[in-house]
């Protein structure tokens, strides 16, 4: 009888450490199969509205969210899905757009924060027939502004102006009735603003 209850006990203690060790290879292979290398991305004092995206070199936008809440953002993002390649994160705040460049290869992420650039969105206001343009330019690129009318259906080029070498920009353009398209390009981005005068 000794003998049965001690075989029991040993039974019942080989099934316990069986569910175990089991146990423990589920959650291990859940790991595995579900656990991604995850890259944490902390932005200081962002605002609601502020546009986070993710862009690869050929310019697509692979993931794009508006900042919900202002203060800190916080976010840790699986970038092994992505292709091997040169990527950024990019931070559109009101005026000033901040660019964090990341590289993936065989499934490694590099972060390339030394080469993280701000650069600053032009500011276009109208009143009345006047259009103010204006630009901090800080690393002092070429800038260029076209203004298109909107002729019959068609925009047409009706005033261009290019600004090498200034660190601001300030310009006001007198605009007859009609509606305008304004494209300031500068570092190889540009940026459209529409004007119905």
């Amino acid at each position: 009888m000794k003998n049965v209850i001690k075989n029991t006990k040993k039974g019942i203690l080989m099934v316990a450490l069986m569910a175990t060790v089991s146990s423990y290879a589920t959650n291990t292979d859940a790991t595995i199969k579900t656990g991604v290398k995850k890259t944490a991305l902390v932005l200081k004092n962002v605002k609601q509205g502020n546009i986070l995206s993710i862009i690869d070199s050929n310019g697509i936008i692979l993931y794009k969210e508006a900042i919900a809440i202002n203060g800190d953002y916080k976010k840790a993002f699986d970038l092994t899905e992505l292709p091997d390649g040169d990527y950024v994160f990019e931070l559109e705040k009101d005026l000033e757009i901040k660019t964090i460049p990341f590289s993936i290869a065989s499934d490694v992420v590099s972060m390339n924060a030394k080469n993280e650039v701000s650069y600053f969105k032009p500011f276009v206001k109208q009143i009345n027939d006047l259009v103010y343009v204006s630009k901090l330019n800080l690393s002092q690129e070429d800038t260029k502004i076209n203004i298109f009318e909107n002729i019959e259906g068609t925009y047409t080029l009706v005033h261009s102006e290019k600004f090498e070498n200034e660190k601001t920009i300030h310009k006001a353009f007198k605009l007859n009735k009609g509606n305008y398209k304004i494209e300031i390009n500068s570092i190889n981005t540009e940026y459209t603003k529409f004007v119905n005068n």
